[in-house]
Formats: C-alpha cells, structure tokens, sequence
C-alpha cells in the first residue's frame, strides 16, 4: 500500500500540548528556577530542548515504516531489560526521593521505564499478532510473554515504581484482550492483578501512608497529605477563570513538584476551570484519534502497536489527573507532554510518531487486509455476545 501523508490532526494536538507545556513549565518553576539556579528560565532552556528533540523523534519515527520496528522489538526489549538492570547497580543511579530510576550521563539523566514503556508494546504487538494461532492457549499462546512481563514488573517495581509498573501490566491486559486472548485467562489475570497491587500497597509503610492520606489528606496535612490538600488549594484558588498566567501563588515553594507531578494544579490555579477542561479536552481528542488511527491500521501489528501506544499515554493521563484532583493516592506519574521532563516527553514523542507511521499506511480498502485482524467494533461486539449468551443460559 502507497504510504500517505501523516495524520495532521495527532501531529497538532501533540504540538499543541507541547506548546502549553511550555509555557506552564516556565511559569511553575520560575521561582524555583531563580532560587536553585539563579535563573529564572533554567527549567525552561531545559524543557524547550527536550521539546526539540522529542519533535525530531516525532518528525523521524514517522517516516519510518512502523512494520520494520518489529525487527527491531527482541532487540529493544533486550536493551530496556539491560538498563532496568543497570539502574538498580548500587552507586549507578541517580537516587532522588528514595528512588532510583535515573541513569546520569553528566548534567542529563536518563530513566530506563520510559524505554521500557515503548519497548514492551513494541515486543507484545509482535508478539501477539505472530502468536494469533495460539492465543487462546495458556500455555503456547499466553505464558511466555506473561512471564516476560512478570519479570519487568518485578525490575520496575524494585526502583520502586509500582504506578509504572501498573502501567505496563495494564496495557497488556488491553492488548491480549484486544489480540483475541481468552476472556476466562483476562478475567483470571485481571483479579489477580489487582489482588497483587492492593498487597503491594499494603506491604510498603509510604504507600500505606499514601493511601490513609488519601482517604484522609487533613489527618496528615503536614506530611503525606500536604500534596494533596495543597493542590486542591491551587485548583480552588483558580475559579472559574484563573488567577492569571504566571500569577500562581502555589509555585511559591508551597505546592510540591508543581513543574512535574502536580502541573496540572497551577494550570487550573493560573487560566482556571476553563483552562483545565481545555486541556482534558485536548487529551481526549488525542486518544480518540489514536485509538482511531490503530482501527485503520492494515495488519494487526499496526492495530495492536497503536492501540498499545495510546493506552500508555491515556493511563499516564488518567493517574496523573487522577492524582492532582484528589481521585487517586499520590503517585509519580506526570502528565505527558506537559510535564517537565526529558526521558518521558522525548519517548512519548517517537511513540507519537510511530503513531502518525500507522497513520500514513492505514484506512482505504485495504485497512483491514489482514485476516486474523479485528477492529475494536468486532472485539467487542463478540465480547458482548458471549456475555449475553451466558446471561441467557
């Protein structure tokens, strides 16, 4: 099939919350940025780097014919295991908060869970759609990559990053049902799944912390429920039209992590409500059309490697928000390509471009040439039958 012109409606969405993200990095940490670097604009310079070099890997990727990449998916997924390995070699990583999920390469860091993302939906999209004949079966069709994927949950949760990890294990889950995987081993894996996180919380004291602070954020206003109450502070202060950009008071070192994590609260404190749903508005629109673009891809790769793409970045949106607006405990998630950040705005951009990839061979009369393909419509109308007929029996 002739390769088309790229999707240009994904291509603005992405250069549009790039462009927010700008500005709001710079307002948010303004002050930080003078007090810690003496310059106001560090954290800025920084961001409007990463931007460019995320626009390259977006501009890139999506000449790249995304069918090569799965020759490229055993490698990668070796390269993402190594560095997961590496990260956790004392006196390697960069420590911050507890953590250690930073390789340092001198003044930049470099976080191997943001390679990994890619890497697994890049792997499980090959690896489903070659294992179709099979992916009913537990043993041949299912077990190999879950054991994968138990490893790499495991590696990513010893950073310890369980929101990422959660990601990842989620986004298999939507991609085996998606690849036709039985729904009898989905639901198993689905209780098992979330039994797992509900004991790992309870397992780790902060994460315990964090959940009593989140049923209860003044019970521990000076500790694990000061992000909390102090983002719905910003959020209130905003109203329905803002305070105003660059009028925050909350990037006045009150609200934690307000260029990262909690963007979103100066967003609604500085250009209010209206702001907000503007921008929650730009995101749904962004899943919608990748979401659309895997549904006209024209072989199950494409279909799975896109859909697998947008889940990452709709889970990414769905927990950070989930978070500043007090629905979710705390977690370290950022808001894609708002946040301030390097490794995760420069892998989400070639995620996004290998997104418009698909998007240049799909739709037309051959958008659904491959037989073992099926499009989000017959997944789930067949899952619907089947839950029917099993209500009848």
């Amino acid at each position: 099939m002739k390769p088309q012109h790229f999707d240009h409606l994904l291509f603005l969405l992405v250069i549009a919350l790039m462009g927010i993200g700008l500005i709001m990095v710079y307002s948010a940490s303004s002050i930080t940025s003078l007090t810690e670097m003496a310059d106001s604009s560090f954290y800025f310079k920084r961001q409007l780097l990463w931007v460019c070099l995320g626009l390259l890997a977006l501009l890139g990727f999506a000449n790249l014919d995304y069918r090569k990449l799965e020759y490229l998916a055993i490698p990668l997924l070796v390269l993402s295991f190594a560095a997961l390995v590496v990260v956790l070699i004392p006196g390697v990583a960069r420590e911050i908060g507890g953590a250690k999920r930073w390789i340092r390469f001198g003044a930049f860091g470099f976080q191997p869970s943001e390679l990994a993302k890619l890497a697994v939906v890049i792997y499980l999209s090959h690896s489903i759609s070659t294992r179709q004949e099979q992916i009913q079966n537990l043993v041949r069709g299912v077990l190999p990559d879950m054991l994968l994927m138990g490893v790499i949950f495991v590696l990513i949760l010893k950073e310890p990053n369980l929101s990422t990890a959660a990601i990842l294990a989620s986004v298999y889950f939507i991609l085996l049902f998606l690849g036709n995987g039985s729904l009898l081993h989905l639901g198993l894996m689905g209780i098992s799944g979330i039994t797992l996180v509900v004991s790992l919380v309870f397992q780790e004291g902060y994460r315990m912390r964090r959940f009593l602070a989140f049923m209860d954020p003044w019970g521990s206003a000076r500790t694990s429920g000061y992000h909390i109450i102090q983002s719905m502070i910003a959020i209130g202060s905003g109203g329905i039209w803002g305070l105003g950009l660059g009028q925050s008071r909350q990037k006045f070192h009150i609200l934690p992590e307000r260029h990262t994590d909690f963007i979103f609260a100066i967003i609604c404190e500085e250009i209010g409500l209206i702001g907000g749903i503007a921008v929650i508005v730009l995101f749904l629109l962004l899943i919608w059309r990748g979401f659309y673009i895997a549904n006209r891809a024209p072989d199950t790769f494409g279909f799975l490697l896109g859909s697998g793409i947008t889940s990452i970045i709709a889970c990414q949106v769905l927990i950070n928000l989930g978070v500043v607006l007090s629905l979710m405990p705390t977690t370290g998630i950022t808001l894609p390509f708002v946040s301030y950040g390097g490794s995760s705005l420069i892998f989400l951009a070639a995620s996004v471009g290998i997104l418009l990839s698909i998007s240049r061979f799909g739709g037309g009369k051959n958008a659904f040439q491959d037989s073992r393909r099926k499009p989000f419509s017959s997944r789930f109308s067949n899952f619907s039958k089947k839950l029917f007929a099993r209500q009848n029996s």
